[in-house]
């Protein structure tokens, strides 16, 4: 058996409740994880205030929120002995997973769109009343379910600078796979949250020409530039749509952008970040994930421009390992450690809630 404590959500507005649970045993396949390193992402913010219903994702109230995190292994369930990649896994090896679960059996799954897995479950939907309890990272464990996808973190990644790989970084690496972002390319990422400092760091990597970074909040925007960013837009100086859309075509040569990364998170940003774009520009929508909300555009520019969206959500599963590598590969000269560099105690999660929704810090983290 193995007890431990979780950060019981049992609905928006309310405040988290520390609770002592115990989980009988680790079953066949699974892999009990020992959080060390939680993040709090704009979705656990969104699922908190009500406005992200996981209930509509078919989860269930009491849960545990938290999904961004990296952990040891506390337990391997019969039959599992190695990562995704082959390499082995014992008591004490750190890991990292998506935080979501494929069954690697449907229709989607077996044409290569396991986020889009016809029977998919993921952290945060789980029941926190009754066993596994440990289905979300705010918590001293978390129970993979058998199948999961894991990968071994290098001893060179610190668990500080490992804890985005799973939700931001890979978020960021597939969008802008999808919009086969390409050398030489101009790039705009509307706002430098993690996500968006990701976006920027990974666009710089790919050889993009060009990276502006659009948010109002002057911390974020320095983190842009140190993260790679050739150019920064102030909201609060450049206060309309009309004048941002001038910059960027001042930026670009009258040209605008041919991709666009929209991680704010808020409708308005949409057609915004149509209009930045120039013809066949590409736009990753990854930020709006509350269900019901709309925006206004004009449709005559998307097709006299020849444009493109792209939705966004989740990611395919091994691309999580390349996040590692591009972690590995770029941590002497890139200021990772300052994404989550707030750190609050488990029991402490409602300070560090209040913290997040101030924007106090860039990305806080849950640790034991």
């Amino acid at each position: 058996m193995f007890e431990g404590r979780i950060a019981r959500f049992d609905a928006p507005g309310t405040p988290f409740v520390i609770e002592t649970v115990t989980l009988p045993e680790v079953g066949p396949g699974e892999i009990l994880v020992k959080v060390t390193r939680t993040n709090i992402c704009g979705s656990d913010l969104h699922a908190w205030h009500g406005t992200f219903a996981t209930r509509g994702l078919g989860g269930q109230l009491p849960t545990v929120l938290g999904h961004e995190m990296v952990g040891a292994v506390a337990a391997l369930g019969d039959g599992v002995d190695t990562d995704s990649n082959g390499k082995p896994l014992t008591e004490g090896t750190r890991v990292v997973f998506p935080y979501f679960f494929s069954c690697h059996r449907c229709r989607n799954c077996l044409m290569g769109r396991r986020n889009a897995c016809l029977n998919l479950t993921m952290a945060m939907l789980g029941r926190a009343d009754q066993p596994p309890y440990f289905v979300g990272g705010y918590a001293d464990y978390f129970l993979l379910p058998a199948g999961a996808v894991v990968y071994t973190v290098p001893d060179t990644v610190s668990d500080d600078i490992a804890s985005g790989a799973n939700c931001a970084l890979s978020q960021v690496m597939y969008g802008l796979d999808r919009v086969d972002l390409q050398l030489g390319e101009i790039v705009v990422v509307q706002g430098a949250g993690a996500l968006g400092l990701y976006a920027v760091a990974v666009a710089k990597a790919r050889g993009a020409d060009t990276v502006i970074a659009i948010d109002g909040v002057p911390d974020r925007l320095e983190l842009a530039t140190a993260f790679g960013a050739d150019a920064v837009i102030d909201i609060n100086e450049a206060a309309t749509v009309k004048d941002r859309a001038k910059i960027v075509r001042e930026l670009t040569g009258g040209h605008g952008a041919d991709v666009v990364v929209e991680v704010v998170g808020h409708p308005s940003a949409i057609d915004e970040g149509l209009k930045l774009l120039g013809q066949f520009g590409r736009y990753a929508e990854i930020g709006n994930i509350n269900i019901g909300k709309t925006f206004e555009f004009d449709p005559s520019r998307f097709v006299f421009g020849n444009k493109t969206m792209v939705g966004v959500s989740l990611y395919e599963p091994s691309v999580l390992s390349r996040a590692l590598t591009f972690l590995e590969r770029h941590r002497d000269h890139l200021p990772l450690d300052r994404l989550a560099a707030a750190q609050y105690p488990l029991d402490d999660i409602n300070e560090a809630f209040a913290a997040a929704e101030g924007k106090r810090d860039v990305r806080a983290s849950i640790v034991p």
